[in-house]
């Protein structure tokens, strides 16, 4: 018996109280579709209400791709447990996205975790283990001495306890129960096996069927097309049939927000990296030049959303990704691309000229046992206490996304961002820099809304080495404290970096070094 049917039978059965795991990463792999289909039937209908969300990482860009917020009317979901959150208002209307409403409001309960617990949580529900054993991300928000995870004031059930095990402080998540799982491919025959020629991530695709197949659950697949048995290699077949229950088919469905395909992006096509455009003269430019800096070479790094997915521009437009130059500076996402050049934006996830593709529980092993050993990731707040924060900060509550579980492995750290942010305006030519327009927030403060990594601990008890790149000032977070490196050409320190943060850094030498001029043109 086929098992492709239509989208509103494929939806039908999932009744009111179900949890679903549901893939996605921004505008990647998201079954949008198959998303809206389920919102339509709760607004038609009033079912399936109270649901639990199990997102490893938040899918939808709040653009043409709304992902979960297809499920976030009034009374759909009770729950939410994601690794990220979308927080940008929609391009075209200004509308924020609706589960940002929904947390704000109290409306739902909310936890977010580093996207390294979901994707092994996943693991641990699939084997039938009594839960996920971690030390990644005691001190942080994660840990039930901070927040637990929670998110809104309604979210009071404890879902990770904190426990010793063999003498050492851990974070223990205990196994999930899965109702359904609704995941994506490119393709499939009649008989559900998945295909992902066209994607260029797989995520959590096989970890969600596999673990909700350990619990007696169904598993629901989007595809663009159909192929006949046969047609496809087995090695091409990421997901076999025997774990799909239903499979529904939209020829429209995107590759990511605007795009239908790219062959780039799966290394098909290749890309001349000169074809990058140069990063315009401004803060991000010499922040990302300066950063580049600290990026050894023939070390796997590891790059995060923001401000530092634009270092392997700045290499490629420098031209030393020239010839094979690209393969000096081996790189990696959170979602599993090697290899290439790590695109920013909305389109952050995917690489261009990949080498190859992992999916994402896979990859967090590899972030987990360290072979990232170089990590580059922008940061919201820096504290007194040597704290970084990215996760939550004035009305923005993004959560972490893979940051911690990078962070904690990595030997290398480089966070970079500006100085200060509110309508911070800058000249960053003629080899100086000036302060047009100084932002309204600082970023070193004395204590960050939320800890989402103890970087201090990190360094003094992991003998991790840190730097903090900003466009006016470069510090390194040593075992004593932050010490001041770097002052920009034209800044002044005292009225233009000391007397704007919170707290005075450790050390600051009486003759602080410039940054070099050639940053700055």
């Amino acid at each position: 018996m086929s098992k492709i049917t239509d989208f509103e039978t494929a939806v039908a059965d999932i009744p009111s109280g179900a949890t679903l795991a549901i893939v996605g990463v921004i505008g990647w792999i998201v079954p949008e579709k198959l998303l809206r289909t389920l919102g339509q039937r709760y607004l038609d209908t009033g079912a399936p209400g109270d649901l639990t969300l199990y997102v490893p990482c938040f899918g939808g860009d709040n653009g043409a791709i709304k992902g979960i917020d297809n499920l976030m009317h009034d009374g759909m979901a009770k729950r939410l447990i994601t690794g990220s959150f979308i927080n940008p208002p929609d391009p075209e209307t200004g509308e924020r996205p609706r589960s940002m409403g929904q947390v704000r409001a109290d409306k739902i309960e909310a936890y977010t975790f580093h996207i390294g617990v979901m994707m092994h949580w996943l693991r641990e529900i699939a084997r039938r283990s009594p839960g996920y054993l971690t030390e990644v991300g005691i001190g942080t928000f994660v840990d039930p001495d901070l927040d637990g995870g929670k998110v809104t004031p309604c979210t009071t059930e404890d879902i990770v306890e904190k426990i010793d095990f063999r003498g050492k402080p851990h974070l223990f998540f205990p196994s999930q129960h899965l109702d359904y799982g609704i995941i994506r491919a490119t393709s499939a025959d009649q008989h559900g096996n998945l295909c992902f020629e066209d994607d260029p991530l797989v995520s959590s695709n096989l970890a969600i069927a596999l673990a909700v197949k350990a619990c007696g659950g169904k598993v629901i697949a989007q595809v663009k097309r159909t192929y006949e048995p046969g047609e496809r290699h087995a090695h091409m077949v990421k997901v076999p049939g025997v774990l799909v229950d239903h499979v529904v088919v939209d020829p429209d469905q995107q590759l990511v927000t605007g795009i239908q395909n790219d062959a780039r992006f799966l290394g098909q096509t290749r890309m001349d990296p000169r074809e990058l455009q140069p990063l315009g003269p401004g803060a991000p430019t010499v922040i990302a030049r300066r950063s580049a800096s600290l990026i050894n070479e023939n070390e796997l790094t590891i790059y995060g959303f923001g401000a530092s997915s634009s270092i392997p521009t700045i290499f490629a437009t420098e031209g030393r990704f020239d010839g094979d130059g690209i393969y000096d500076y081996p790189s990696t996402t959170e979602h599993g691309s090697y290899g290439g050049i790590v695109t920013s934006g909305w389109q952050f996830s995917a690489n261009y000229n990949p080498d190859a593709l992992l999916d994402g529980v896979t990859q967090f092993d590899a972030i987990h046992a360290g072979l990232c050993k170089t990590c580059a990731l922008a940061f919201a707040q820096f504290d007194a206490e040597g704290n970084i924060n990215v996760s939550k900060f004035g009305s923005a509550n993004p959560g972490s996304g893979g940051f911690i579980d990078i962070a904690h492995n990595a030997t290398n750290l480089i966070f970079n961002g500006t100085f200060t942010t509110g309508g911070l305006k800058v000249d960053a030519t003629g080899g100086k820099l000036t302060i047009l327009r100084e932002g309204k927030v600082s970023k070193f403060v004395s204590y960050v809304e939320q800890v989402t990594y103890p970087l201090l601990t990190g360094v003094r008890q992991r003998g991790q080495t840190a730097h903090i790149v900003t466009e006016r000032a470069v510090f390194a977070v040593k075992q004593y404290g932050l010490e001041m490196l770097e002052i920009a050409p034209g800044i002044d320190p005292k009225t233009q970096v000391l007397d704007l943060m919170d707290f005075a850094p450790v050390r600051v030498p009486d003759n602080i070094p410039l940054m070099d001029p050639k940053l700055f043109i």
